[in-house]
């Protein structure tokens, strides 16, 4: 039986419960009566007034307690665990993004380790029964071989952001190998959707669209994502928070799974896409590579769809839809106008 159905009201913490992903999974944690401890510190990396309006949402929810707080904060942190006795912990609060990691590599200290470190600390005190934190496809690196696997050497990252996420992987293994703590890291692939940060690509170049201004194509447009709409990956998070690892043959309970939508797109496209979802046409700048970026990524979602039954099968055309949508109804950018864009 999987933990959401041997407790009757699980307790769960969230970390970066006002974030892009961390807003829909609360949410979906709540239907289905969890009681729910969101923690943010609300940082300034994007428009704040975003943040307060997905945790306004939440704050008006039965259920649903929020602390602000950085989780770099030792004792206050200690303090919640001790207060809070979980049973699911899962952790999405980090510094996030390759590229801003390129020029602002000290705020990846605090946030990403420091604050794996406490929540570790953390579930090794509480007695936590799942610890579920977001790792990043970014640690595969400029990997040729696709799809990417789980099992493949990610030794080599390009970057501090991926740098820090494979960093917080190993010491999540040596948690879970020291202290017998069940974890699960999930490879992110690309997540997108309605509410998403405005440093995503999608964000941004439905915003110039909108303002009638050029997005940046960077490698003259030949660069390939694996697409992953927030629903389906928050179906994900669900599904393997319900069911801990097992320590099996002195091996340690913790696992990697790939969380993507098994088949990436061009990103011309993917621009294409949002052209036809926004009714006009991108001003295109094109650019070389970024520093940091790589050309493909492509999940291999064996394991999470033959482990737990996941599959993130939502078309590219409808979440862009469904995004764009958001975008006119939270900004108030204007109706669709005729366009000769081409869909997906």
């Amino acid at each position: 039986m999987s933990l959401f159905e041997t407790l009757a009201a699980p307790r769960v913490l969230v970390t970066g419960a006002a974030g892009f992903i961390g807003f829909h999974l609360v949410n979906r944690l709540l239907d289905r009566g969890c009681v729910v401890d969101g923690v943010d510190s609300m940082t300034l990396y994007y428009e704040p007034s975003l943040k307060q309006a997905r945790l306004d949402r939440l704050l008006a929810r039965p259920g649903f307690v929020f602390h602000r707080l950085d989780l770099a904060d030792r004792e206050g942190v200690a303090a919640l665990f001790a207060q809070g006795r979980y049973d699911i912990v899962i952790h999405l609060a980090a510094q996030a993004g390759v590229r801003y990691s390129v020029d602002h590599p000290m705020a990846y200290l605090d946030s990403n380790l420091a604050g794996m470190l406490t929540v570790l600390e953390g579930c090794r005190h509480g007695g936590v029964k799942h610890l579920v934190y977001a790792s990043s496809s970014s640690i595969y690196g400029a990997a040729r071989e696709m799809p990417l696997r789980e099992d493949m050497v990610t030794d080599s990252p390009i970057s501090l952001y991926a740098a820090s996420k494979k960093a917080n992987e190993l010491m999540a293994h040596s948690y879970s190998h020291l202290y017998g703590i069940p974890a699960s890291a999930l490879r992110f692939f690309t997540v997108y959707g309605p509410w998403g940060r405005p440093d995503m690509a999608i964000f941004k170049f439905v915003r110039a669209i909108f303002e009638g201004k050029p997005i940046d194509v960077y490698n003259h447009g030949h660069l390939r994502r694996d697409f992953t709409y927030v629903d389906d990956v928050v179906d994900a998070v669900v599904a393997v928070a319900a069911q801990p690892p097992q320590r099996e043959d002195g091996r340690a309970p913790h696992r990697v799974l790939n969380v993507g939508h098994n088949g990436p797109v061009p990103l011309m496209d993917f621009i294409g896409c949002l052209e036809q979802a926004c009714g006009r046409e991108a001003i295109k700048h094109f650019l070389p590579m970024q520093a940091g970026d790589v050309p493909d990524t492509w999940a291999d979602t064996t394991r999470l769809e033959q482990g737990f039954g996941v599959r993130a099968d939502t078309d590219l055309r409808v979440g862009a839809q469904r995004f764009v949508d958001w975008f006119r109804s939270y900004y108030g950018a204007p109706p669709p106008a005729p366009s000769s864009a081409s869909p997906l």
